[in-house]
C-alpha cells in the first residue's frame, strides 16, 4: 500500500482527492500540509488524517510518501517538485492548470528536459471517467472508423478548463498538434488580482495534428451549454468524429452513433468523477512499478497541451498561424493583457 500525502487542503480540490481513496486500491492518504492550521484542523478531522504539517519538506523528512497531491497555486508548483525530488519523493500529481504564462512553462519545460527522477503527472482525471474511458476505447479500436475532426468546449476560461479540453481531444486523438489559429477576448479573467485561473474570458482555436485530423477548441461564455449542467463549471463537453460514426460526452450524458445505431443516455457527474480520480491516483501507483506503464497524465503530454495555449495567445497577437512547438516570446500575457485592456 503506497503512502500519499497532499499538500494545499483549504479548497475543494483537495476534498476531491481525499474522497478519492475510499476507492483507490493501493494507496492511503498519511499526511497532509497546509499554511494554515485551521484548513490543515478541518481536512484533518473529516478524512481522519492525524499526520498534520504547515512545512512540506518537514513532511517529505518524515512521511517518506511515495506520491505526493499538490493543490497550490501554479507559480509553487515547480518549487514543490524540486523539493519533492530532492526529498526522494518517486510520484506527484499536480493539480491544473499546469501554468499559467511563458515563463513558468519555460522553467517547467526545463525541468522535465532535465530528466528528473520523480514522476509527475497532471490531475485531469476526466481521463479516468467509467464513461469517458469507455468512449475512449470505442475510438481506439476503431468503432466510428478513420478519425477526421474533434470538437471540444469548456464554459470557463483557457487557465481554468482549457487544458481540460486539450487533453480530452488528445485521449482520443494521441497524435501531435502542428499548427493552432485562434483568437480570444475579454480581459476580466487577466485582472492583476487573479492569480490562479489568469487568462482571457474566451477563445475560439482551430488546431491540426500530424495524422491529419483537425479540432476546434472554445473556452468561455461562447462555449455551447451542457443540458444538466448548472454551475458554469460543468459545461465540458467533447465530440468526436470519424468516417463511420461519432461519440459526444459531456458531464452529464453521452451519445454514440456506431453501424447506423444511435444510442444516448445520462450520467451523475459526481459519481463519476470520484471514481475517475481514484483510477488516476492507481495509475500513478502502475506507473511507479513499470516504467512501462507512463501515466497518460504525465508532464511531458502535458506541456504539449500548455504549448497550444501560448501559441494561442501568439495567433490572437499576431494574426497568424502557429506551427508547434512554439517558443513563447517574453511577456506573452502581459502583452495579450494590453492589447484586449
Amino acid at each position: 500500500m503506497y503512502k500519499s500525502v497532499i499538500i494545499g487542503v483549504g479548497g475543494g480540490r483537495a476534498h476531491g482527492h481525499a474522497n478519492a481513496y475510499e476507492y483507490v486500491k493501493n494507496g492511503r492518504v498519511v499526511a497532509v500540509c497546509d499554511l494554515r492550521q485551521d484548513a490543515l484542523d478541518e481536512f484533518g478531522d473529516k478524512f481522519d488524517v492525524s499526520a498534520r504539517y504547515t512545512d512540506y519538506r518537514e513532511m517529505f523528512e518524515k512521511e517518506k510518501p511515495e506520491l505526493v497531491q499538490v493543490s497550490t497555486p501554479p507559480n509553487l508548483r515547480l518549487e514543490v517538485l524540486e523539493a519533492a525530488e530532492a526529498a526522494g519523493v518517486p510520484a506527484a500529481i499536480v493539480e491544473k492548470p499546469l501554468a499559467i504564462q511563458g515563463e513558468d512553462y519555460v522553467a517547467l519545460r526545463d525541468f522535465a528536459a532535465g530528466k528528473p527522477k520523480i514522476k509527475v503527472a497532471i490531475n485531469h482525471q476526466l481521463q479516468f471517467h467509467p464513461r469517458r474511458r469507455q468512449q475512449q476505447q470505442l475510438v481506439a479500436e476503431g468503432a466510428i472508423g478513420d478519425l477526421r475532426f474533434v470538437e471540444a468546449s469548456s464554459g470557463m476560461n483557457l487557465a481554468y478548463q482549457g487544458t481540460h479540453s486539450l487533453q480530452a481531444i488528445g485521449a482520443f486523438n494521441p497524435a501531435q498538434p502542428t499548427t493552432v489559429f485562434g483568437q480570444v477576448s475579454g480581459a476580466e479573467g487577466l485582472q492583476p488580482n487573479i492569480k490562479e485561473h489568469y487568462a482571457p474570458d474566451q477563445s475560439l482555436a482551430a488546431v491540426e495534428y500530424d495524422n491529419g485530423v483537425q479540432a476546434t477548441l472554445r473556452c468561455g461564455e461562447n462555449a455551447p451549454r451542457v443540458p444538466g449542467g448548472d454551475a458554469i463549471y460543468q459545461h465540458k463537453r467533447i465530440a468526436v468524429y470519424g468516417m463511420k460514426g461519432y461519440i459526444h460526452w459531456t458531464m452529464w450524458g453521452w451519445e454514440t452513433f456506431i453501424d447506423n445505431v444511435y444510442e444516448s443516455g445520462a450520467h451523475e457527474y459526481p459519481d463519476e468523477d470520484v471514481l475517475g480520480q481514484a483510477a488516476m491516483c492507481d495509475a500513478m501507483f502502475d506507473w511507479l512499478e513499470d516504467d512501462e506503464k507512463a501515466h497518460p497524465l504525465n508532464l511531458d503530454a502535458a506541456l504539449v497541451d500548455f504549448n497550444v495555449i501560448l501559441a494561442l495567445y501568439a495567433s490572437s497577437l499576431n494574426h497568424r498561424v502557429i506551427e508547434l512547438p512554439y517558443e513563447p516570446e517574453p511577456d506573452l500575457v502581459a502583452k495579450l493583457r494590453r492589447a484586449l485592456a
